[in-house]
């Protein structure tokens, strides 16, 4: 890590969370400041104002922060900044001198767009490599090297064990989404990446939340970390009008339909469980004259970049998703979300509910409960600490009558989970969750003839081998 420069350590530190505080004040260049402008920005928020001078200073930050308050340009701007301030670090064939691992490919996406909004006046290159599309053609552009590589963690051990990635140049590496990284299981292959990563390098943090369990993860990865949380955990965004209706679970796609067209919505993200009643749902409201898809992991790549690009457009209507999508979706305005079915986990729930009112905007967040979920229910509003509106829709009210409501009892805190040994039967790799892998279009995948290099570069890059991702 660098030494803290001027700029941050004279920052008044009582201005940092000051309606007055403007990006000029966080020692941005002049053109990211005007790629700033053009999106019509003037005040950064409260993750932004601390993570942004810590980051450019060179500093290992761990950072909490809830869905939609901006997140992503806390830590991409700053990186741009360190970036390109550095020129003459001219990057080889294959490398990378920044990598941004997440968990999904829209969120993987979402963060490249942003990438390159932001660094639109800068000199610099990035890509982003996921699985469910061909490896090839993200081999060869990773051929010509690349500043930054935004990936997920499936493809980007395809990539490694192909030799088509190498990390020797690496400066920045940045964990985003972490809380969902371990929910997807993928705190093994983040492990394996680490390990292989050279050891003089600044790490960032980013979780929804600082759970036990990621508080575990970071003591192996960050460095005497200047610790950010701008919201309490699992809380739910102050702008997000929340309430339920009870329905039966019968009659829920009619009750959404009549929903969407009594009060005219012209934009609705819709939450189901499983993929198979993402994709049922889909068909009722086709049938029912509505424009709408659907988006889940057995989409190709192509179907959910299309759909997702549909929805923000306008010209679909309704786009329902599996929570595959929950962190991954980055609209402007958006300005409904149904839980359709509540979630498993109650802490999605406050992610499916960040799609709306981000960036200080409103929105209102509905679930259509049923009998049947009621011990669901009691969890989410045990996780949010709050209880949430109900109200009853004419003509909808449910023969099996839905419970009420718990008392709401404080949040114990939970001890780190013991990971459990991992075991394949001896059948080698598996492949990831979400077709992070790419399965049969990752080619070239046998590693058994590969000679491993001895020894580590001068950057302190461990010695490559082939890493099997783990499920």
């Amino acid at each position: 890590m660098s030494d803290t420069p001027s700029n941050f350590s004279e920052l008044d530190s009582s201005k940092l969370n000051s309606s007055d505080l403007g990006f000029s004040d966080l020692g941005l260049s002049e053109p990211l400041l005007k790629a700033v402008r053009d999106k019509g920005y003037d005040t950064p928020s409260p993750i932004q104002a601390q993570a942004i001078p810590a980051v450019i200073s060179g500093r290992d930050v761990m950072a909490a922060a809830q869905t939609g308050t901006g997140k992503t340009a806390g830590f991409t701007l700053p990186l741009l900044q360190r970036l390109s301030s550095n020129t003459n670090n001219k990057v080889a064939s294959n490398h990378i001198r920044a990598l941004i691992l997440t968990p999904t490919r829209e969120l993987a996406a979402q963060i490249s767009e942003s990438i390159d909004v932001y660094g639109k006046y800068l000199n610099l290159h990035s890509t982003v490599v996921f699985g469910g599309v061909k490896i090839n053609p993200q081999m060869m552009r990773l051929r010509q090297g690349v500043d930054v590589l935004v990936a997920t963690p499936g493809r980007l051990l395809d990539l490694y064990n192909q030799n088509a990635v190498k990390f020797s140049q690496l400066e920045v590496f940045i964990l985003d989404e972490a809380d969902r990284m371990l929910d997807m299981g993928f705190i093994r292959d983040i492990k394996k990446l680490i390990a292989v990563l050279p050891n003089n390098r600044q790490n960032l943090l980013f979780s929804a939340t600082f759970s036990p369990d990621i508080r575990a993860l970071a003591k192996g990865l960050v460095n005497n970390p200047l610790e950010i949380s701008v919201n309490a955990e699992n809380s739910t965004a102050e702008k997000v009008t929340q309430w339920l209706t009870a329905v039966d679970k019968k009659r829920k796609p009619a009750v959404l339909t009549y929903l969407i067209k009594e009060n005219n919505w012209q934009q609705v993200l819709v939450f189901t469980k499983t993929k198979h009643g993402a994709n049922k749902l889909t068909k009722h409201l086709e049938a029912e004259g509505l424009t709408a898809a659907a988006i889940h992991g057995n989409k190709s790549q192509g179907a959910r970049t299309k759909a997702l690009a549909a929805f923000k457009d306008g010209s679909v209507k309704v786009l329902v998703a599996t929570d595959i999508a929950a962190r991954g979706i980055d609209i402007d305005l958006l300005p409904q979300v149904v839980n359709f079915d509540l979630p498993n986990v109650p802490e999605d729930y406050v992610h499916r509910i960040g799609r709306t009112a981000r960036a200080g905007n409103t929105g209102q967040a509905l679930s259509l409960v049923c009998a049947d979920e009621l011990e669901m229910l009691w969890d989410i509003e045990h996780v949010i600490q709050q209880h949430i509106e109900r109200k009853v829709i004419d003509n909808f009210a449910p023969v099996n009558e839905l419970g009420a409501s718990r008392a709401i009892r404080p949040v114990k805190a939970s001890k780190p989970k013991k990971p459990k040994p991992f075991n394949n039967g001896g059948k080698g790799k598996v492949e990831h969750k979400d077709g992070q892998r790419s399965g049969a279009n990752a080619n070239g995948n046998n590693q058994s003839n590969r000679r491993k290099r001895p020894g580590s570069d001068s950057n302190g890059a461990k010695p490559r081998r082939a890493i099997s991702p783990a499920k």
